[in-house]
């Protein structure tokens, strides 16, 4: 699969096919994975210059440019980018939006204007496998932006608390469905030498989405209304998204399963290069060939084999959310007010630490491999929230309290 096909993008390059050969090559390969996938392979293995590589990694000729793909990451990464921006925009404006709404004051109101879009997110994920199986990645990036379009100009023209609850829930559907597709594509059309670099990209642009959210929002208390201009701006990256979708390259991976072989070779094409079609094609059906046969229903998940994998997966995303990070990125002006801090200045430093850590991630990434990086960001979760249970002790001098506290959150954020 999870986060339709000419490039405004990707130039010619001397040595690619021509457009007779091609076509007719297309055809044949259509023909053969028709027949099976063993014979594909071998008509590629025996195809002169043929050479064996991995995403078109060749020992031969080298590894392809970073930069044929690198608009088309930028472009998925918006969707990360809408993330990170819905999570944070409504931190600054919440006091503003509940004044203006006559719902100042109403816990249980505040909370579920934050809340509704998580229930969302739940809808759009629940169905987000289904959908990029179904259409594409491509249309599902659409599908994705459709929502946050419409609802992000529904909580801007909003006249009561229904009106921009109903808004934020639209958002939440396209929030469930980004972060997904955005790590699924750019996994399935990186070259395997900058795969965990480009990776990095989406948290980066989740960073960015946030910083952006806070700054956008911090006239939000003086001037009255700016809330509906911080929500009238997030439709922009989701209208450009949906734009730019349009005109970059479908996963070959999801090509080649759905039997349209031509099209992939199109793909690695524009992704990788001409020289580079061949390899990265072979390896494609070695690999589609190896995943069928390991094909296995969502009970095995659950109690056969993989049982440990999932559970280690799912623990590891269940620990990152039950550690508190959402609560930061949604109450943080409210925290760090009533700690006597300022909050357009904590908040800057929620963005930057944010921002660092993602940074770090992509510097380090294919360096130290993921397993490490895990076991860091983990070991820094522990001491942050240790320094948090501290600062609520009867240990620490209330001069202190706000240091280790702020800090703390700092830590986790990071």
């Amino acid at each position: 699969m999870l986060i339709s096909e000419s490039s405004v993008f990707s130039p010619g390059e001397e040595g690619v096919y021509s457009n007779v050969a091609m076509r007719g090559r297309h055809a044949d390969a259509y023909s053969m994975y028709k027949r099976g996938t063993r014979d594909y392979i071998n008509a590629y293995d025996k195809e002169p210059g043929s050479v064996r590589s991995l995403n078109g990694v060749s020992k031969e000729i080298g590894n392809p440019s970073w930069k044929r793909s690198f608009l088309y990451i930028l472009v998925a990464s918006l969707a990360s980018f809408l993330y990170g921006y819905h999570l944070g925009v409504i931190n600054e404006t919440l006091e503003s939006i509940s004044n203006d709404l006559h719902f100042n004051g109403n816990t249980m109101a505040e909370g579920l204007v934050v809340s509704i879009c998580l229930g969302g997110g739940f809808l759009g994920s629940t169905f987000s496998g289904l959908i990029v199986d179904r259409v594409g990645f491509r249309r599902a990036f659409q599908l994705c932006a459709l929502p946050m379009i419409i609802g992000s100009s529904m909580s801007a023209t909003a006249k009561n608390l229904w009106g921009m609850l109903l808004g934020r829930l639209f958002v939440g559907t396209g929030m469930g469905l980004g972060p997904t597709l955005a790590t699924l594509y750019v996994t399935e059309v990186s070259p395997a030498y900058v795969r965990g670099t480009y990776g990095s990209f989406t948290q980066i642009a989740t960073s960015l989405g946030l910083m952006s959210s806070l700054l956008i929002g911090f006239p939000a208390k003086e001037t009255e209304g700016w809330w509906r201009i911080c929500f009238w701006v997030s439709a922009v990256p989701a209208a450009l998204l949906a734009l730019f979708m349009e005109f970059s390259p479908e996963s070959p991976h999801w090509l080649f399963k759905k039997g349209r072989a031509a099209d992939a070779e199109a793909a690695f094409e524009k992704l990788l290069g001409g020289p580079y079609v061949k390899g990265a094609m072979a390896e494609l059906s070695k690999s589609e060939r190896g995943g069928e046969a390991e094909t296995v229903k969502l009970s095995e998940l659950l109690f056969g084999h993989h049982r440990k994998v999932v559970f280690i997966g799912s623990t590891l995303f269940a620990l990152q959310q039950l550690s508190g990070i959402n609560s930061v990125f949604f109450f943080s002006s409210t925290v760090f007010k009533s700690a006597g801090v300022s909050s357009q200045s904590a908040n800057i430093c929620v963005g930057i630490a944010n921002f660092l850590g993602s940074f770090a991630a992509l510097l380090l990434m294919d360096k130290l491999g993921r397993k490490v990086l895990l076991i860091g960001s983990f070991s820094g979760m522990i001491v942050a929230m240790g320094l948090q249970a501290a600062s609520a002790s009867s240990l620490v001098s209330s001069s202190n309290e706000v240091y280790l506290s702020v800090g703390g959150m700092l830590l986790l954020n990071a």
